[in-house]
């Protein structure tokens, strides 16, 4: 087994999806490989990778190797590239991390979790299904909910707002930070710092 890292951000291939809420995992991906100098290339498990090494251990040594991975399949049949990638580059599911949009929680919050249920994210279900087992660690980007009685999955699938658009940096900029610190550091010291009241 290698001791390689496995971080998947969910989103709809196209560039009809691309700025979209529900494409905000595949944004993080991208300013994780930006921050590592990475560069995506096609994969045959069906996904962009990048392979880089994450953030610097203590005594300046590079950090963990980590593939960078964007499914290139639609979202909801994510878990076949995803159980290809875990597979080919032998990662287990306890080192594997989603970055995915959540309804449930603000926009410009990051909250990050193991294992649980999927809450009617058809990514993370095909995820489960795909792996047969729950227990790998998700990244979750707040989008908040839509507003009035617009429909959640029109409301994905539409562009961030003016407003949210100015702080969305910001938001990717986080959400890469804690994946950082998550496999630095492990899950309960990336959820002190993400959890705490700001």
């Amino acid at each position: 087994m290698s001791d390689a890292w496995l971080v998947v951000g969910l989103g709809n291939p196209g560039a009809e999806y691309e700025r979209t809420r529900h494409n905000v995992g595949q944004m993080v991906l991208d300013e994780l490989a930006s921050r590592t100098g990475g560069s995506f290339k096609r994969h045959r498990s069906g996904a962009r990778v990048a392979e880089v090494r994450l953030g610097v251990l203590p005594g300046g040594a590079p950090g963990p190797r980590v593939v960078l991975a964007a499914p290139t399949s639609y979202m909801n049949v994510s878990g076949g590239p995803v159980a290809g990638l875990a597979g080919y580059f032998d990662v287990p599911v306890e080192r594997t991390v989603v970055l995915h949009d959540e309804l449930d929680i603000d926009f410009g919050a990051v909250r990050l979790k193991r294992g649980g249920g999927e809450g009617g994210h058809n990514g993370l279900r095909s995820i489960s299904k795909s792996l047969g087992d729950k227990d790998y660690a998700r990244v979750r980007v707040g989008i908040g909910r839509p507003p009035g009685r617009q429909d959640p999955a029109d409301f994905v699938l539409k562009e961030f707002s003016s407003t949210e658009k100015k702080d969305l940096p910001f938001l990717l900029m986080d959400a890469a930070d804690a994946v950082e610190k998550l496999v630095l550091e492990g899950l309960e010291a990336a959820q002190q710092k993400f959890h705490a009241p700001a």
